[in-house]
Parts: C-alpha cells; structure tokens; sequence
C-alpha cells in the first residue's frame, strides 16, 4: 500500500464505507531549533536518498513482511488487523505477491502483459491486460482497479520522487533497532499524513518498517509494513511469474473479486474530521 492508496483508502472509508487504515504519529520535531531542524532534514533526505538509490539498483528483490492496519469503529473504538505476505520482483515488469490475513488470501501475478489477481479464499480470479512496467502497474492498480502493493511506494523504480512529492517536513529522528537490526529513524510530514521510515545501517540501506499515519481521520488510524526478510540477486524460477488458475477455480470480472481488502466486509470507521 502507498501513501496516495491510504489517503484514498481512508477518505473513502471514511463516508461509511469498510474501514481506514494507516501510520504513527511523530512529535519529536516539537522544539527544534531552526537551523539544527534544517540540518536534520538534510540528513533524513540524503538518507532516504540513499535508500531509494539502493532499492531501485537491484534487477530482483524477494521478500517477506507483516502488516497491521487499523480501524476506528463508528463508537471510537480502535481494532487493528493482521496480515502477513511476500512479494518476488523482477525489474522492471515482473511481480508476484501474496498476501493472508484472516479474512483474505490474495495472490497477485504479474507477467509484463497480464494481471492475475486470486483470491484463494474465494476461488475466484480475474485477468487484465496490463502491458507495461511495474510501476505503471502501481499506478493502475490505485487508479482503476483499487488495488495495492504493500510497499509500493519504496520499491518504484523512481521511488524518491514519489515519497517526497508534497513533503512538508523531513526529520532524522536518530536510531532504532528493527527485528534486532540497528537503523536510522526518519520521520515525514504531508499536508494528509505523517510518515517514518526505518532504514538498516551499512552497505545496505534497505526499509525495515514503514509506518503512514492519517491526518484527516478522526483517531489518526496507521498502517505499518514491517519487512522480516529481504533478499537480492536471487535464482528466479522460469515458471515464477506464470499464473495457474487453481482446479475449479471461476474467472470473474474485476467488480466480482471486492471481498480481497485486509479488513473484513462490514467494518464502518468513525469519521472524517
């Protein structure tokens, strides 16, 4: 999921709809002096820079995560929902992602030509030409299909340009450990939503957490992608981004296949404020 799917996401939600999600909230800019503020924005960019230029260097990236998003309910009660997945992508038109929560199996195959879009639980696929890059795909995705990535937003080949597009504020917030690994805190600032971003240190400059923050919902409902295994310059089967329709399996159109969302049908948050 990317920032502009959340905010999208959210709004929508927001009118009585599923249910909102996303990020954490970050105050620690509070008191800053003025210039030490601006030199740790300069880091936080160079390093986020560093990080985009990293990821988009590698032809293939595998790898594993968890997400949590959250839900405020219509009585301002917050629920938060669980999934876990992974994604194998071949630059620059290759993709297959998978993604199982407890109330969706999904598994998204990509070949450059066709989107193939299952969800297990369902037993049910649709099909679509999709000719292009991953990155267009992202975008068609968001815009036509209203479907997502998780991660989308750090793995575009031009990723940087996407995540600092209408930042208002860059922070190094200092270190943290992820899963045991030492990385740099950045935190972001958007006219709709906060976001962080932790980064391993060294060589590799890969996202170990990513955290989007609603601005515009009441009980600023966040979505966290935490990225558990992260692999590069792996074997790729021949067959690893052919899609093979389950036995039994029914094709259907787009508007057939809703039930794919990480938050159950039925959900209503509270409101847009």
């Amino acid at each position: 999921m990317t920032r502009r799917d959340f905010v999208s996401k959210s709004r929508h939600r927001a009118h009585g709809w599923l249910a909102a999600a996303l990020g954490v909230l970050v105050t620690v800019t509070a008191g800053v002096a003025p210039s030490a503020h601006a030199q740790q924005g300069d880091d936080a960019m160079q390093i986020l820079k560093a990080m985009t230029d990293y990821v988009s260097s590698q032809k293939t990236i595998s790898t594993t995560y968890d997400t949590d998003i959250e839900v405020l309910t219509d009585n301002l009660q917050k629920i938060q929902f669980a999934s876990s997945g992974q994604m194998l992508l071949s630059r620059p038109d290759k993709v297959h992602a998978s993604r199982v929560g407890g109330y969706a199996d999904v598994e998204m195959v990509f070949d450059g030509k066709t989107l193939s879009v299952l969800g297990k639980n369902l037993n049910k696929f649709v099909q679509v030409d999709a000719a292009g890059s991953v990155d267009e795909l992202v975008a068609r995705l968001r815009d036509q299909l209203g479907m997502a990535i998780p991660g989308a937003d750090i793995m575009l080949s031009r990723s940087y340009d996407e995540l600092t597009t209408d930042v208002i504020n860059a922070t190094h917030v200092g270190r943290g450990v992820i899963d045991g690994v030492e990385c740099d805190h950045l935190a972001f600032r958007n006219h709709d939503v906060d976001w962080q971003l932790w980064v391993e240190l060294g060589s590799r400059p890969i996202p170990r957490k990513y955290v989007i923050t609603s601005k515009d919902v009441t009980g600023a409902p966040q979505y966290t992608l935490r990225i558990k295994e992260w692999k590069t310059d792996v074997p790729v089967a021949a067959d690893a981004f052919s899609f093979k329709a389950p036995p039994g399996s029914q094709k259907v159109e787009v508007s057939a296949l809703a039930n794919l969302d990480e938050i159950p049908q039925g959900v209503v948050q509270g409101e847009k404020k």
